[in-house]
């Protein structure tokens, strides 16, 4: 496992290194004290994992970090401050480390690490797709997702039976790998598998809910989606 420690304290890089080296099986490919320098050691060494400080002392922080970067790499946080940690599973870190990290703390964020590395390895098999987040990969077949919405840069993508996933990906992108016959676009923000769409809630003329088949609660839509799914499914009948 190829490691990177970001960290702007000497000293705590000096014993996460320390700790690391009980560990035959990780290799410290590189450091950084910065948002800049981890950027540079990111793409220069490309690393399987990342431990990352939060406060990084130049009026920065990891979440900055994570924020500048097109593919966010597989991440644990370290950090002094416990209040962080909602935020850094918000962001699907792996584990949550406070300092001083104990021995067994890290064993355990390893090994969390090397699952999701292990997940992010297999390739997708014939008519399956890959939803890739940083904290973990689904193999879906096409026919278990039920809806996409999308969130700023992000889509979430509802999948039966399962809780909804981030994804840095755009409806565009999922409208060329999910089939059209079974997916439609409901205008700019929400597509839908209409395959599984049960039921139609009307409250208004210009809105509606939608009730679909693995989703626990109903996904509303405005007026145009709502005029939209009119369109289909009078094609459709």
């Amino acid at each position: 496992m190829r490691v990177l420690i970001v960290d702007d304290e000497p000293l705590a890089r000096s014993a996460l290194r320390r700790l690391l080296a009980a560990h035959p099986g990780v290799e410290i490919v590189g450091e950084a004290d910065s948002t800049e320098a981890a950027r540079g050691q990111l793409a220069s060494t490309r690393p399987d994992l990342v431990f990352l400080d939060i406060e990084l002392g130049e009026g920065r922080d990891g979440f900055d970090l994570l924020d500048s970067l097109e593919r966010r790499p597989i991440v644990v946080f370290v950090t002094a401050y416990a209040e962080h940690a909602v935020d850094a599973f918000a962001v699907e870190a792996v584990d949550f480390l406070l300092k001083p990290v104990e021995p067994a703390r890290l064993e355990r964020a390893l090994a969390r690490a090397a699952r999701e590395i292990a997940l992010q390895a297999v390739p997708p098999g014939p008519g399956t797709i890959e939803l890739r987040t940083p904290r973990r990969t689904l193999l879906v077949a096409p026919a278990e997702i039920v809806a996409i919405c999308a969130d700023g840069d992000f889509v979430r993508v509802f999948v039966a039976g399962q809780p909804p996933l981030m994804i840095l990906r755009t409806l565009a992108h999922f409208e060329e790998v999910l089939p059209s016959r079974s997916f439609v676009r409901l205008g700019r923000s929400v597509m839908i598998n209409r395959d599984r769409l049960r039921r139609v809630e009307s409250p208004t003329r210009s809105t509606s809910r939608l009730v679909l088949e693995g989703m626990t609660d109903s996904l509303g839509i405005g007026r145009a989606a709502t005029a939209r799914l009119r369109e289909v499914l009078a094609e459709k009948g």
